[in-house]
């Protein structure tokens, strides 16, 4: 069953080799699929010839939001398999998770989306402000007093986190987990060996989300308190950080991502 992998060799990411990762993991999905690569502008032209379209590596689609909407319409109208699936409940269909989380009462850094609600926030010196359609930390600001019409930015207290860690998933099986030590230092990261109460709250997302099949990134901060809280639930292209592991983790990954894909390929 032929392959459509979509990915932006070329795309400048800070910190991150993102065609590097796609070359290892498209060597090595070569063994077992007949399989194209293709830029994300070109996916809604080419798909119609391939089994399945599998998106990864390409940038944050604000980039190209026009052109991956129409991606999508296309591939919901004509009923072709796109791994990840079209239904996750995270980035994948925007920021507004955060805020439903936050009002369901699960471990997510407190989100509202209008500075009148500010008193529903812990009361901090300083708030993270970043555009609801935002991505790859875009246009984020800090500020003591935050402004603006409702429904435009999101809104969280900015928490003096030890650090941040990565839970890496394939469908719901645990992987690997990385964490950056520094948290000036995002992408510089390190093997992360998860307590039980660490997996216990990444699966829970996990479970949230309700994917069948696909590849997840659970992100998440330390907080002052020990607890962890949730920064985003990536479900549309996570980078992998597959270069900081070790070749054991790298083969089972790529083993786990071979057979959720003739999974999804047989439903």
């Amino acid at each position: 069953m032929p392959l459509l992998y979509v990915t932006d060799l070329a795309y400048p990411a800070r910190g991150r080799r993102y065609g590097d990762e796609d070359i290892l993991l498209t060597s090595r999905l070569r063994e077992h699929f007949p399989l194209a690569l293709c830029h994300p502008l070109d996916a809604a032209a080419m798909m119609a010839d391939f089994d399945a379209v599998i998106v990864r590596n390409s940038g944050p689609v604000l980039h190209y939001q026009e052109a991956y909407d129409a991606f999508r319409a296309a591939a919901l109208a004509a009923g072709t398999r796109v791994y990840n699936p079209l239904t996750g409940r995270g980035d994948m269909a925007g920021k507004q998770y955060l805020l439903d989380l936050t009002a369901s009462g699960h471990p997510v850094i407190p989100t509202i989306d209008d500075p009148a609600d500010l008193a529903l926030l812990p009361s901090v010196p300083s708030y993270a402000v970043k555009p609801k359609q935002g991505a790859d930390s875009i246009g984020l600001t800090f500020t003591p007093h935050p402004e603006g019409p409702a429904g435009v930015n999101l809104i969280q207290p900015r928490i003096d986190f030890a650090y941040e860690v990565s839970f890496y998933f394939v469908d719901d099986s645990f992987q690997y987990a990385l964490y950056a030590p520094d948290p000036a230092r995002r992408w510089e990261l390190k093997p992360y060996e998860p307590t039980a109460a660490d997996l216990d709250f990444a699966r829970g997302f996990i479970a949230w989300n309700t994917l069948s099949h696909g590849i997840q990134r659970v992100d998440a901060c330390r907080a002052p308190s020990g607890e962890l809280l949730l920064v985003e639930l990536e479900d549309l292209n996570p980078y992998l950080s597959l270069d900081l592991v070790s070749p054991a983790a790298q083969e089972a990954f790529t083993t786990a991502l071979t057979e959720s894909l003739r999974s999804f390929l047989a439903v």
